[in-house]
């Protein structure tokens, strides 16, 4: 749990001191440079110059982060982060913007900006050392009829999510354009270990992978098999249960080109789960080490483009 009457969700300036301890522990680091030779203005709190002859720039904590030239205040920014990291299913920018007293429009963008602080750009291979991976699609929206409505894509046209899930540890979630095998079979031999343990259904577009990985373990749903020993891919299906009920229920309407947004989102909360030990404070905390090198443009943010600066 957290206490939402923390001084920083209460002032900016608290706010600051905070993102600051988690930003530079060993103290303030020019982001223009990189130098650890800076010293703070008396001009305004948290305004620091850089000491490299160079470079002499300006800067705040928040250059070069998904915080830059923000009007709104960090103390909102970190109410928004919270209560994204602690709401299983996610929460609405709808209900953000009554939350914080911003516009709908500020809040959707201050949604999809911390989406991308959450977004793990690791390629650490899943599963090593024997580890378990399980791997399945889903099919978000689109129902049958709802063909001419909007549904949860907008345009009636099911989207397709792929999912890897290490038992106890990671997940990586990705938005593909189809579930054929010239399409999931690089993903996973690029994400998952090769001595990593393999778990899928018996689709055609998995077959042949017991040459990539040490095992490939496969269950027939089709005919009612679910488990066999330790063969089973019930921890993805869960997954994607939770992931479901927030993109039907909490967001409703999710546009293709944000898709891989809020995939991101979903996999944080899983990454850093309860059941493994992380409070809402501490899962909070994760996504803003991951503010660095993600600043997102509101061009950018409104065509779905993901660029890191």
């Amino acid at each position: 749990m957290c206490d939402l009457t923390a001084p920083y969700f209460l002032d900016k300036d608290k706010a600051r001191e905070r993102l600051e301890a988690l930003r530079w522990p060993d103290g303030p680091i020019c982001p223009h440079c990189g130098s650890i030779k800076a010293w703070p203005l008396k001009t305004r709190p948290g305004l620091y110059k850089c000491g490299e002859y160079q470079c002499r720039k300006q800067f705040t904590v928040t250059v070069g982060t998904v915080f830059e030239r923000s009007h709104v205040p960090l103390n909102k920014w970190f109410m928004a982060v919270y209560q994204m990291c602690a709401s299983k299913k996610g929460i609405s920018s709808h209900q953000l913007h009554r939350m914080l007293g911003v516009t709908y429009k500020t809040a959707l963008f201050m949604t999809h900006r911390i989406r991308e602080a959450m977004r793990d750009d690791s390629d650490t291979p899943m599963g090593s050392g024997g580890g378990i991976v399980e791997v399945d699609e889903t099919f978000i929206g689109g129902k049958p009829r709802n063909k001419m409505g909007r549904g949860i894509a907008g345009t009636g046209r099911k989207l397709k999510v792929l999912s890897l899930v290490e038992r106890g540890g990671n997940v990586r979630s990705f938005h593909v354009p189809n579930v054929f095998a010239a399409t999931l079979k690089p993903i996973l031999k690029k994400h998952i270990s090769q001595d990593a343990r393999l778990m899928t259904d018996g689709a055609g577009q998995y077959r042949g992978l017991d040459k990539h990985f040490a095992e490939h373990g496969t269950v027939d749903r089709g005919h009612g098999e679910y488990v066999r020993n330790d063969i089973y891919t019930n921890t993805v299906e869960g997954y994607f249960r939770v992931m479901k009920r927030g993109l039907s229920g909490v967001y409703q309407h999710v546009s293709e080109q944000h898709l891989h947004r809020y995939c991101a989102e979903f996999d944080h909360r899983y990454r850093y789960r309860s059941s493994i030990g992380y409070t809402d404070t501490e899962r909070m905390d994760k996504a803003l080490e991951g503010i660095t090198g993600k600043r997102l443009m509101y061009r950018e943010q409104r065509e779905g483009i993901t660029k890191t600066r």
